[in-house]
């Protein structure tokens, strides 16, 4: 008899109310391969940006999405022996690779799973593998920040913004981050030195003002468009550019050229050795997850519609979801009472 399980899945391109959720077969596992009890998941910007159609070519539909995992392996492999049956674990599922995390059940390559850090419940854990991870490889592997470096974060109070902050602090760095002023005591407790209100003053001329005229070493655009645009005028010369915006349409940069900058784009791909490297940071206190909201399975439009109008709601980290559905817990801004 087959084994089935509860998972959401993504019937047509659209809005948040795409999803169904049914009861579909568990996959089978083969021998370099783990079969995951999914406790957690989370909702990333890619999650909206595929539900709505941006990716369609490379998600054949019906669809079971989503990028974040932590939960509790059930089966092992034949020639898995990096893990038993019980082990805590934490990974993001390979990208337009095959099933997503909005399932009960989820099976992985054995390379792509790290262990879940001692000191995280599971949506903690689940809130950290595509942001934590994607962090890492833009800061470590491609900007290569160095200790008493400069950056500039855009939206430190957002879902990344929020990892961001503490990893670049955990390297070392000096942290200028743009959120609105009802966030800025928000940030400053996740370490960040400067805060600048982009409702109400121009971050070029404050980071200016900030860095006496010099610029920062680093600039990470989670936002894109004019904002990338922008990126060259607080650089300092040989500055760099980390965005994990794609780009629909041609941006002029050349004010980059005057800064001799270099430009990374970051697609971030999935393996054991950066989760094992964000575990070690989050298990010596260094980076704390921040839940914006937490949301049952069965309510995954509504996390969706909260996350993409997050902003103007006032949410602060990341949106999660409890596969157990024993756990709810809105934004403050939305919570009853």
């Amino acid at each position: 008899m087959t084994k089935t399980m509860k998972a959401v899945v993504l019937t047509r391109f659209g809005g948040p109310d795409a999803f169904e959720l049914r009861e579909v077969p568990v996959p089978p596992v083969g021998p370099r391969q783990l079969r995951v009890r999914v406790h957690a998941t989370a909702i990333n910007p890619l999650d909206y940006q595929i539900r709505r159609g941006d990716y369609a070519d490379y998600v054949p539909l019906p669809a079971i999405i989503g990028h974040d995992i932590s939960g509790v392996v059930e089966e092992i492999g034949s020639d898995v022996n990096e893990f038993a049956v019980g082990d805590e674990v934490y990974y993001t599922p390979k990208i337009f690779g095959g099933a997503g995390s909005y399932a009960e059940q989820h099976v992985a390559d054995v390379e792509l799973v790290g262990r879940k850090p001692r000191n995280l419940t599971h949506l903690e854990a689940a809130s950290l593998t595509l942001v934590g991870g994607t962090v890492w490889e833009a800061f470590v592997q491609r900007a290569q920040l160095k200790v008493g470096e400069s950056i500039l974060i855009h939206g430190g109070a957002g879902g990344v913004g929020t990892i961001a902050i503490q990893i670049a602090k955990a390297i070392g760095a000096r942290v200028i981050t743009t959120a609105l002023a009802r966030d800025h005591a928000f940030v400053r407790s996740l370490g960040a030195d400067d805060a600048i209100d982009f409702a109400t003053e121009d971050y070029v001329e404050a980071v200016a003002r900030l860095t006496g005229g010099e610029g920062v070493n680093v600039v990470f655009d989670t936002i894109g468009g004019d904002t990338l645009t922008k990126s060259p005028l607080v650089l300092a010369a040989f500055g760099r550019v980390v965005s994990l915006v794609d780009l629909a349409q041609p941006q002029n940069l050349i004010e980059a050229w005057g800064k001799n900058a270099a430009y990374h784009f970051v697609f971030t791909r999935q393996n054991r050795g950066k989760l094992d490297s964000l575990t070690r940071l989050v298990e010596r206190g260094l980076v704390k997850p921040v839940l914006g909201a937490t949301l049952p399975l069965a309510r995954m439009g509504e996390a969706h519609e909260l996350l993409e109008n997050g902003g103007a709601r006032g949410l602060r980290g990341k949106v999660v979801i409890d596969v157990a559905g024993e756990t709810v817990a809105l934004p403050s801004t939305q919570r009853a009472g």
